[in-house]
Order: structure tokens, then sequence, then C-alpha cells
């Protein structure tokens, strides 16, 4: 799977469970009261205002193994 800005939440959420933390982790909410968010990652990052995903690739990529 190739994490990128254009990554859709619930292919996100569904191959790697621990990023809904990591996203967390960053301000960027994508399930509330049980109900995902459907999108991609870009869209949502958008909605909270952060225009920088560097951080959160790169925090998604390292939990997720690669380098």
């Amino acid at each position: 799977m190739e994490i990128s800005a254009d990554i859709r939440i619930e292919d996100l959420v569904a191959a790697m469970p621990e990023s809904v933390r990591v996203l967390a982790r960053h301000g960027i909410v994508c399930i509330r009261c049980g109900e995902p968010y459907w999108g991609t990652l870009r869209e949502l990052a958008d909605e909270k205002g952060i225009r920088d995903l560097t951080p959160v690739l790169d925090d998604l990529i390292r939990t997720a193994g690669g380098s």
C-alpha cells in the first residue's frame, strides 16, 4: 500500500488500523462517534486547516514500517 495525501481514509484505516491514532496525534480525527470519514487524507486535512502533510505522511510511513 502506498501512503500518500491522496489515499482514501477508509483504505488507510482498513489496511492500517493504527493510523487512526497517528492521524489523531496530528489533529486529524477520521472517526467520530463510530462514523468514519469518507474521502482522501488531503481532503480531511484541508477541513482541519492542515496544509503541510509531510509530518503526517512521515509518521504514517514510519508506523507502517516504511523508511
